[in-house]
């Protein structure tokens, strides 16, 4: 019986403590995204919602922070779908299929969810890793070590450029570049 309580309290989340040990983090992360703080504040705020409201879906699979960075990510990304900005497009839009304008090329809506209830949505995601993995790999390698830089490891556009030595506007032909094929490989590869 100990050990069962263990394990159910290692799973449980602990909302009145969010603020005060994710709250910075949070709209730091939010404040890089979209350059505004009264926006990164009202989405972290929205966050903080939106985790309440799911948290009796949390399975104890990710750390709390983690789980409340993806709900963030889903937050900053639904912002810019709402102004539709160039911003919004050029950082959050993927746009495999230039004839097409739906909301099936939004890359979030084309990935597994981590947090499906679906019994094969694990298989699902470890499988569509490799297959990424395998799509990266057969990247030309300047658009393969930009492309991982800022969107797996989210290094700044300004210290990629810095240690590439190219400008921001190279930076960001290579990123449409790498996800342009990096789609087409999925879609004969994966989907």
């Amino acid at each position: 019986m100990t050990h069962l309580s263990n394990t159910m309290t290692a799973h449980q989340l602990q909302p009145d403590k969010w603020v005060d040990l994710y709250a910075d983090y949070l709209f730091n992360y939010a404040v890089a995204r979209v350059s505004n703080a009264e926006i990164a504040k009202d989405l972290v705020q929205e966050t903080f919602f939106a985790g309440l409201n799911s948290a009796k879906n949390y399975k104890g699979d990710a750390a709390e922070r983690t789980w409340l960075i993806a709900i963030l990510k889903r937050k900053v990304i639904d912002h810019y779908r709402k102004i539709n900005s160039n911003k919004g497009k050029a950082e959050v839009r993927i746009n495999y299929n230039a004839s097409s304008d739906s909301d099936g090329d939004w890359l979030e809506e084309q990935v597994a969810d981590p947090y499906s209830k679906l019994e094969n949505a694990a298989m699902e995601n470890a499988e569509l890793g490799l297959a990424i993995q395998e799509c990266i790999s057969k990247l030309p390698r300047k658009q393969s070590l930009v492309f991982t830089m800022k969107t797996i490891q989210g290094i700044s556009t300004e210290d990629i450029c810095n240690e590439l030595g190219i400008n921001p506007s190279n930076l960001w032909v290579m990123i449409h570049r790498a996800r342009t094929a990096l789609m087409g490989c999925l879609n004969q590869n994966w989907y």
